[in-house]
């Protein structure tokens, strides 16, 4: 519903009040917005009578707010400061503005979250609000502008940016790898395997690719990388990790590589955006970094 002009007062007329406003003197306020002592007046005058109320009381060479025009002036101020800032934002950055962006858990906290300050000091207009989804996103039903998705690039309507690839590793703490002897594939066998629910069948997929028959397989079940890894370097057991995501932990030696064979998922991260979305400023600037930081990775 379109709200009614005279609700909407210009912003010279606005400028006028909060300058008179605050300094309670109309010389004062001509002479900050370079004006004359009669255009200042003519502009709060136009003002009351576009608002159908006076907001200063007149006391001979003297004004004084109204109470009504206390909480006018201090609600003007507000948005007349915002109206300022969003214009000196879109003038560093014209394609400033905010993305609402839906993150994968670990991948967002481990891999994108550190490397955002990078991008918002590129980008210093630009806004990222991150949502964490576990389940599919729905563009249509959820108020995100993009988001990072693991899989195909099968999403109906939507653009896609590949970002990477990832090589998942057997992992477990250094002493779960000594006191079970690991060396080998097979040994893996003998020990507790730790699942990824949105992952079932991925120690399936290991073992067959590396010529292993396993058993029906058994352990426990994590919701997130980052639970199952805390789960491995606890001992408890071995998981199946991304290795980009666990760079530190294996730098540091609190998780060990339980052998040396991998699993290169046949499955990969984008970037993806409803169509309708493609020329949006905000999210052009942050494909665009995305972009560069996954080159240079």
């Amino acid at each position: 519903m379109p709200i009614p002009r005279r609700f909407l007062p210009s912003t010279s007329l606005l400028q006028a009040f909060e300058v008179t406003a605050r300094t309670q003197n109309v010389t004062a306020a001509a002479k900050e917005l370079s004006l004359t002592q009669s255009a200042v007046s003519r502009q709060i005058r136009a003002l009351e009578e576009q608002l159908g109320t006076e907001l200063f009381y007149r006391e001979k060479q003297s004004l004084r707010l109204t109470s009504g025009g206390e909480r006018y002036a201090r609600e003007i101020r507000e948005a007349l400061q915002k109206i300022s800032s969003a214009s000196m934002s879109l003038r560093a950055n014209p394609s400033g503005g905010t993305l609402n962006l839906a993150i994968l858990p670990t991948f967002g906290t481990r891999w994108l979250a550190p490397r955002l300050p990078d991008f918002l000091g590129r980008n210093p207009g630009v806004t990222i609000n991150l949502v964490t989804k576990m389940s599919q996103f729905d563009f249509r039903s959820e108020a995100i502008d993009a988001a990072i998705h693991f899989g195909e690039p099968d999403w109906p309507d939507c653009g896609f940016q590949l970002l990477r690839g990832e090589v998942v590793v057997p992992a477990c703490s250094p002493d779960f790898k000594q006191q079970h002897r690991l060396e080998t594939v097979e040994d893996l066998l003998l020990t507790p395997l730790l699942h990824l629910s949105s992952r079932p069948d991925a120690w399936e997929q290991f073992f067959a690719l590396h010529g292993v028959l396993a058993p029906a397989l058994e352990g426990m079940l994590f919701d997130q990388f980052a639970t199952a890894a805390q789960a491995a370097m606890s001992g408890m057991g071995v998981a199946l990790l991304p290795d980009f995501l666990i760079k530190d932990e294996l730098e540091h030696g609190v998780l060990v590589r339980a052998c040396e064979a991998t699993l290169t998922s046949s499955s990969r991260y984008y970037l993806c955006w409803p169509l309708e979305n493609g020329k949006y400023g905000p999210l052009q600037a942050f494909s665009g970094w995305l972009r560069d930081i996954c080159y240079e990775d």
